[in-house]
């Protein structure tokens, strides 16, 4: 009976994350625009730890993604048509320690961060590889330029990496359970944005300059540089950026994953892209409607789409909580049911003996 229990709760479990994805992506309206990526599976068997994600600005329709940890220095380029990788690039130099994310910057400048510390934050330093996009996809090696980071107030654990794409000032939020703190870079003075204004020489001090209500594990912002977007396990938050400063306008929806690691920004700005860790891996698109949607895009959707952040999509809620919701009352019910079953089947069988 307990095997069959536990059956019936895996059965449950498969029902839930199928079912789920279907109700986040509102059905048809979920669909991308031509030419804009859609969902993919990662092939590459390598990657089994997907952890960051990051569009390419030189080449539409390629991701760079890299391995969490045990895997070595390199950064892989996947094709979103085929989830098959088309380059790899390793980073010579570079003994990696718990590499958690990745951004491209202006100027095609590919920021690595070195900056996850699962000892709850007891790394004095951490650090950032920066290289430059390849004008080529092929297998390569590059020497990057590493960029020591330390916070003002200690050690933190972190999976963030921002790198903003018109001051290049680049930002970490840092990942805790009860919600982190956003931090940010040296300010990239005149002529500094393609490098972020990090030093390749000095120690970089971030400091903490807003709270964050997520248990972070990747953020984003948009290609205008108008929209920021944090992750984490289990909900997402959008910000309207401007002036270095965020303000919170919305949750966009958040697909069920195994284990949700990664975003990013579609490279025309109308979706988001999550990533999550685990072999053949699939990363998932979101559409953004309403204020979601980066300032240099317009929105074309019909009124009530899922994720705007004025419309709604359950009750008036704001849209991304009535799918969350649904998603938590899909799961209640699936379980309900299976429980009423093992009950049922539990009567019977007292009733044979």
């Amino acid at each position: 009976m307990r095997s069959l229990a536990r059956g019936l709760g895996a059965a449950a479990l498969a029902v839930l994350a199928s079912a789920a994805p279907a109700v986040a992506y509102g059905g048809s309206r979920g669909e991308s625009p031509k030419g804009s990526p859609e969902s993919f599976t990662i092939k590459d068997p390598r990657v089994t730890e997907s952890s960051g994600l990051a569009a390419s600005r030189a080449h539409p329709g390629i991701f760079w993604t890299h391995n969490d940890s045990d895997d070595g220095p390199y950064v892989y380029a996947v094709d979103s048509a085929t989830g098959r990788t088309v380059a790899t690039v390793t980073l010579s130099g570079v003994d990696p320690r718990d590499l958690e994310a990745i951004s491209v910057g202006p100027g095609g400048q590919v920021y690595v961060g070195d900056i996850g510390d699962n000892l709850g934050g007891s790394w004095p330093e951490v650090w950032i590889y920066r290289f430059r996009e390849p004008e080529v996809l092929r297998d390569t090696t590059v020497t990057p330029v590493r960029h020591t980071v330390r916070y003002a107030g200690g050690p933190r654990d972190a999976e963030s990496l921002m790198v903003h794409p018109k001051t290049g000032r680049v930002y970490i939020v840092s990942k805790h359970e009860d919600g982190g703190g956003l931090y940010e870079g040296p300010e990239a003075g005149p002529g500094a944005a393609k490098s972020g204004g990090l030093s390749a020489s000095g120690v970089n001090t971030f400091r903490r300059v807003a709270d964050v209500d997520v248990w972070a594990t990747d953020g984003a912002f948009s290609p205008d540089g108008t929209r920021l977007v944090v992750r984490g396990y289990f909900e997402a938050v959008e910000y309207r950026w401007k002036d270095g400063t965020a303000r919170r306008i919305g949750r966009p929806s958040l697909p069920m994953q195994r284990q949700g690691e990664s975003v990013t920004f579609t490279s025309d700005g109308r979706a988001l892209m999550y990533g999550t860790e685990g072999a053949q891996s699939r990363v998932a698109r979101v559409t953004l409607h309403g204020d979601l949607l980066p300032d240099s895009v317009a929105d074309a959707a019909e009124e009530g789409a899922v994720g705007s952040g004025k419309e709604s999509d359950d009750g008036g809620r704001p849209a991304g909580e009535g799918t969350n919701r649904k998603n938590v009352l899909l799961g209640a019910v699936t379980f309900a049911a299976v429980a009423v079953l093992v009950l049922g089947l539990r009567r019977r069988s007292g009733r044979r003996r």
